[in-house]
């Protein structure tokens, strides 16, 4: 006896979702975030020290639960001693923190 699956497969549709598209955003600049503090080996308590905001706003816009703002994305790249780049493309590698050197 064989059987048959009906598999399914993305319409194309759920990618230019722009909901979808806002939610991937916030996701890829939380993981920047991340990143860029973790490569400075700083904790979210001295990361908002820097910042001058809230630990509780770092972890929120680090989990993706923050739409940021141009003055807070300024407040984090300055807080990272990086710019914040974005590049054509809404996937995680679009958005990230680009360390000033030396």
């Amino acid at each position: 006896m064989t059987s048959q699956h009906a598999r399914w497969a993305p319409s194309g549709a759920e990618t230019d979702d722009p909901e979808r598209i806002a939610i991937r955003e916030v996701l890829a600049l939380g993981k920047a975030l991340y990143d860029r503090r973790m490569a400075l080996g700083l904790t979210s308590v001295e990361l908002a020290e820097r910042a001058g905001i809230s630990q509780d706003d770092i972890e929120s816009a680090e989990e993706g639960g923050t739409e940021h703002t141009v003055g807070l994305l300024r407040a984090l790249a300055a807080a990272l001693d990086a710019d914040v780049r974005l590049t054509v493309g809404r996937d995680l590698g679009s958005l990230w923190y680009k360390a000033h050197t030396a």
